[in-house]
């Protein structure tokens, strides 16, 4: 998939390989866009077709808009799919704190702009397949992951 020149040329991207720890195949890429020091954090990630980013829990409100591609999204209760929905491009959804998904990009894959907030700075919990927290994504680790 091609990605918008002026953020392929201008963002510090950071790849996520598939991982053996998982059964199901990983293939996403995420740039960091901004962020205000107050609890707001902009990125953007996409994802190659059929490939999933972690299975993850948001610890903070989530906003984000399909800019390019399909992504599909299944949401999770007490360990059990409980929705599954198709993203096309141009879809915005906000996504409260609490939220357990795993995302796939669709065929063509799937590039998507997230506006975090998170006043206490923790944004995600990158989850098992049982549901059990692996590690806490919070702003300050994002930022020194894309300032390496």
């Amino acid at each position: 998939m091609k990605i918008n020149p002026l953020l392929e040329n201008s963002a510090h991207w950071q790849t996520y390989p598939s991982d053996d720890r998982f059964s199901y195949p990983i293939g996403y890429s995420g740039a960091l866009i901004g962020h205000d020091g107050n609890g707001h954090i902009d990125l953007v990630y996409r994802w190659e077709a059929g490939k999933y980013c972690h299975f993850h829990r948001h610890l903070c409100e989530v906003r984000s808009t399909v800019i390019q591609g399909s992504l599909e999204v299944a949401t999770f209760e007490n360990g059990v799919e409980v929705s599954s929905t198709v993203r096309e491009t141009g879809s915005y959804s906000h996504m409260p704190e609490g939220d357990i998904h795993m995302e796939r990009g669709g065929p063509e894959g799937a590039t998507v702009i997230f506006n975090l907030y998170a006043p206490d700075g923790r944004l995600t919990d990158m989850l098992d397949e049982q549901g059990n927290t692996l590690k806490t994504l919070t702003i300050e680790s994002v930022l020194k992951q894309f300032a390496s």
